[in-house]
């Protein structure tokens, strides 16, 4: 046989026989691991249980051990992740299960300097620098984004 003689020949039968392998064992290793940024940019307090309800229904969808999610919150979502919001509970509570939350510290700031003092954050709600550019970050790294 004088196609498997040929070094080259030899290396494009290799990759395809990992390709295979790859996607064979990707079959038996169960479902891939997702990752997801959900964007909350509105006060909206509908538009705020839905994004929360969004992440909710992935982690069910895909099982908690097959997605990493994070809720990053800046502008007038913000109220979404302080003590203050109607859904401080919940979003407590999700926090428990693995939902990150990143409250944006460039917002935190506007709101110190506008009402005297800096919002207080929900349990379990962490900083980032700048949302925006959290979302870019992670965005860079594979996560997939929505933004309800």
């Amino acid at each position: 046989m004088e196609l498997i003689k040929h070094p080259l020949n030899n290396l494009i039968i290799l990759s395809l026989f990992i390709v295979l392998m790859s996607g064979i064992s990707s079959a038996f290793a169960g479902t891939e691991h997702h990752r997801l940024v959900i964007q909350v940019s509105s006060n909206d307090p509908l538009t705020q249980k839905i994004a929360l309800n969004n992440a909710v229904n992935l982690q069910k969808h895909y099982g908690m051990d097959n997605i990493t999610i994070e809720v990053v919150a800046f502008g007038p979502g913000l109220g979404l992740l302080t003590t203050k919001s109607s859904q401080a509970g919940r979003v407590k509570s999700l926090a428990l299960q693995d939902i990150k939350f990143s409250a944006c510290s460039n917002t935190m700031k506007v709101m110190a300097k506008k009402t005297g003092k800096k919002p207080e954050l929900i349990e379990g709600v962490g900083q980032v620098a700048a949302g925006v550019a959290r979302i870019i970050g992670l965005q860079e790294q594979g996560y997939s984004y929505i933004r309800p």
